[in-house]
């Protein structure tokens, strides 16, 4: 629960920090078309996010004649989540890994790379994907969404403050101290603000891969079975390199970009060992 309301908490503080951007831009006006921008881009990530995703990370659908077992598993999973069962996709990665999309539980899929289907044994395997259930009975993907939209707008409104800046468009009142003072906003915008956005989006990401742990385990009944996936996706991921856009890093049920050290200063995922914690205790209050 606590999760759940820091989730709409950091959201809050990111939509808050965008519609400051947009009165440091350009005062009301430039706050409302900030915000009419925000509306268009969040209707865009809404309806093309999913098609966006799986085209950024080369997937192609998975066909159930090829990995029969996969299908039945993600099938019989989200029968236990009370939700469709998602279309499934595979990625031509070597490292294991596996991630959701799609802006609602009727229209979602689940793509596992090649490597996951043959690293993993079957209970792993279900662990990982009622993991990727669990994202799409969250909403995950819709919350991830916003995230993301809100943030590049934010980023898109301190590239307009640095033209202009550039150009001369700052500090033209007559009244001196009211100039200095939009230049102090200008100029807190266009560095601290899109830092912020980005830590901001970060942690809602971290609190999101919690919830989808705790849903996941419940789905499958396996905490143990998730908690040694985790473990062994961390270290064929600091083995075995994958090829991914940055930007879709945070989708992953376990970061992609693991090794790199400006990737794990800015983590878009909680510390494994913390998850596989949570997950361990979990397993122990089944058990006991």
């Amino acid at each position: 629960m606590f999760n759940v309301f820091k989730t709409f908490i950091l959201l809050a503080a990111l939509t808050g920090l965008f519609l400051f951007a947009g009165q440091a831009l350009g005062g009301q006006t430039g706050m409302t078309i900030a915000l009419a921008l925000a509306i268009v881009m969040n209707f865009f990530a809404y309806w093309f996010s999913d098609k966006m995703a799986l085209a950024m990370s080369g997937a192609r659908p998975l066909p159930e004649s090829e990995a029969p077992w996969v299908h039945e598993i993600v099938a019989r999973l989200a029968q236990r989540a009370g939700i469709p069962k998602p279309r499934v996709y595979i990625t031509p990665q070597e490292a294991p890994n596996a991630f959701a999309t799609g802006r609602n539980p009727a229209h979602s899929a689940v793509a596992v790379t090649s490597g996951l289907l043959r690293m993993l044994s079957p209970e792993e395997l279900e662990g990982v994907l009622a993991h990727e259930i669990g994202h799409i009975k969250n909403r995950d993907i819709l919350i991830s969404s916003v995230a993301a939209v809100i943030a590049g707008a934010i980023s898109y409104l301190a590239n307009m403050a640095q033209w202009a800046l550039l150009f001369g468009g700052l500090g033209s009142s007559d009244d001196d101290d009211g100039g200095l003072a939009g230049m102090a906003g200008m100029l807190i915008m266009m560095i601290v603000a899109p830092i912020a956005a980005m830590l901001i989006q970060m942690a809602i990401s971290r609190s999101r891969e919690y919830l989808a742990d705790q849903a996941g385990a419940a789905i499958s009944g396996k905490p143990y079975a998730l908690a040694n996936a985790l473990r062994r996706l961390q270290e064929w991921n600091l083995r075995i390199p994958m090829d991914v856009n940055p930007a879709t890093a945070q989708m992953y049920i376990v970061n992609p970009l693991t090794g790199r050290a400006l990737a794990n200063l800015f983590s878009t995922h909680p510390p494994i060992e913390e998850r596989i914690k949570r997950l361990m205790a979990m397993a122990q209050g089944r058990a006991a």
